[in-house]
């Protein structure tokens, strides 16, 4: 599996690839950041955003793309941003029909390091060590974003999991329903 995971924000979108499974040992395919300047028109920093992952769906071709989750900040004008900039990151993926995931803060830490409450050098240190890079991804949206693709091939085994017998049960539900009306 090939995952792009994204860190949104509206001045520095990290972006990483990942490839792997559960279980195995993983390969970092590619990190970087997408980067908007802060005093131009927030239309236009989304505009660049756009093109931004657009260029890492078109040159490294992932099969999903992991999002995080965009929680409350006490700093409206952040927030806002981030959810423009993760909304832009789902449109991209979903408009060339990949599926999109979203995975809160905690969670991600959580998988990585086995802590939800994490701090970021801590985060950095993991992805380094999982990935077997020389050095920890600069800055720490690059070493998130990385992360988040890692978080999403650990738990999507158990996620499908879950999903699928979800389906069997409702499925179940509504085949009893079907033979309750038919006497």
């Amino acid at each position: 599996m090939r995952v792009l995971g994204v860190d949104p924000g509206l001045t520095r979108l990290g972006v990483g690839v990942v490839e792997g499974v559960a279980g195995r040992p993983l390969t970092m395919v590619g990190v970087g950041v997408v980067r908007t300047p802060a005093d131009a028109d927030t239309a236009l920093r989304l505009v660049a955003v756009e093109r931004g992952i657009e260029e890492w769906l078109d040159a490294h071709r992932p099969d999903v793309v992991a999002v995080e989750r965009v929680f409350s900040q006490h700093n409206v004008r952040t927030v806002m941003g981030t959810a423009q900039a993760s909304a832009v990151a789902m449109l991209c993926a979903a408009r060339r029909g990949l599926p999109v995931v979203l995975h809160t803060p905690s969670e991600v830490k959580a998988a990585v390091t086995g802590s939800g409450r994490a701090d970021k050098a801590q985060v950095g240190a993991m992805v380094t060590r999982l990935l077997r890079l020389d050095a920890p991804p600069k800055p720490a949206d690059a070493a998130d974003a990385l992360a988040l693709a890692i978080c999403h091939i650990w738990r999507a085994p158990a996620t499908n999991r879950l999903q699928q017998a979800v389906a069997a049960q409702v499925a179940a539900q509504v085949a009893a329903q079907r033979a309750g009306k038919g006497r």
